[in-house]
């Protein structure tokens, strides 16, 4: 999988993409989304913006979720069409909120009242008309990490199910401001397809009520979420996007002429994305012994702080395996990508992958002790 020969002329740390599995993959998301009507799929940059990345997926006609006016920037730069962008967050700035509307964009996910009061008074003084959604919190719990589930009541995101008529009456009301409909998001790296029926039968006593009162929703934003297989990369990856796409089309009750709204991001880019490291000593402790590697939180940081699994592979080693505490540079005690890490003798230069590592890798990674940022290629450039 990995042209070990390329990768050694490289200067590490580096992101390495493998640009065919990411095609695969979209081509994938494509055929099962196009299996049911009013199916659409956005990328949610948030998960990697690099512009190389960018432009692939721009090219298989998914739209984009965005959460800040520079992703706004980056998409539209990639070749994703304004009618195709959606801008969410629950903080967004006055200039943020002018870019969505100068480009005219699909649709501001919106989070509170206070957020739609700004944005009817940006967009009257522009002379626009707003195109909203409301991001209703759903009290759906997600089976995942507890940083990354959005969906409960005393969470920061999201509209409070009692005060969504209200709301919605209110945004009616504005001469400034289009209602399009609703929006979602219970949580990330969910793997239980049953966190999702939650939703949609959430979803469904939503609509009856709203009906009740004869508002009709043109547009449901569901949000991302799917997981991917961080233990198996190779045997899983592709996540099962017929299995995810199914679940809603059995469960939530769409009506005619309603449009379904998907925002994937992790089980888009996550597996085609590795982390290559150079290993830089190997340190024997009392009771374990350390890979030192030249990779730190500052490239990865999911380990740090969301304890995240990994695979670690050499890539430069084979033969008879040995415990390793992998571990990077930074001066943190959280630096460390895995502990008791089986892997083949490991010597100094071996280059290490950190699979998995497409999502949320590149895209977090900072600055901490003046390092450089990693640099990320594709498989394309590097045959």
């Amino acid at each position: 999988m990995f042209p070990t020969e390329k990768l050694n002329s490289v200067q590490t740390p580096f992101y390495y993409y493998d640009a065919d599995l990411l095609r695969q993959t979209l081509t994938a998301i494509n055929e099962e989304a196009g299996k049911h009507e009013g199916y659409v799929v956005h990328y949610a940059i948030k998960a990697n913006a690099n512009s190389k990345i960018l432009d692939i997926i721009s090219r298989y006609g998914l739209g984009a979720d965005c959460v800040s006016g520079g992703e706004i920037n980056a998409a539209l730069e990639a070749g994703f069409p304004a009618s195709k962008v959606v801008y969410a967050g629950v903080g967004k700035s006055d200039w943020e909120i002018e870019t969505g509307l100068d480009n005219s964009i699909f649709c501001f996910n919106v989070e509170s009242i206070a957020e739609l009061d700004v944005i009817a008074e940006i967009a009257q003084r522009k002379n626009k008309k707003a195109p909203v959604a409301f991001r209703i919190n759903p009290n759906v719990g997600a089976h995942t990490h507890a940083h990354i589930t959005t969906g409960l009541a005393e969470n920061k995101f999201g509209i409070a199910m009692e005060e969504m008529k209200d709301v919605i009456a209110k945004a009616k009301s504005m001469n400034s401001i289009k209602f399009m409909g609703l929006h979602f998001h219970i949580g990330s790296q969910i793997l239980e397809m049953d966190d999702f029926v939650a939703l949609c039968h959430r979803i469904n006593e939503l609509q009856d009520t709203l009906e009740a009162d004869g508002i009709f929703i043109e547009h449901i934003n569901v949000g991302g979420g799917l997981g991917i297989d961080y233990d198996n990369p190779d045997k899983f990856p592709i996540p099962d996007f017929k299995k995810y796409f199914d679940t809603y089309a059995n469960n939530l009750k769409l009506r005619k002429g309603q449009h379904l709204h998907f925002e994937l991001g992790r089980a888009v880019v996550a597996q085609c994305g590795s982390l290559i490291t150079r290993t830089l000593y190997i340190k024997h402790g009392t009771a374990k012994q350390f890979a030192i590697v030249d990779a730190g939180m500052t490239d990865l940081i999911r380990p740090a702080l969301y304890q995240a699994y990994h695979k670690i592979e050499n890539i430069s080693s084979t033969g008879d395996t040995e415990l390793y505490e992998v571990v990077g540079p930074i001066c943190e005690s959280s630096d460390v990508f895995g502990k008791q890490i089986e892997l083949p003798k490991t010597s100094r230069g071996d280059l290490i992958a950190i699979r998995s590592a497409g999502a949320y890798g590149e895209i977090m990674a900072s600055g901490y002790n003046c390092r450089k940022l990693p640099k990320g290629y594709l498989s394309d450039e590097l045959k």
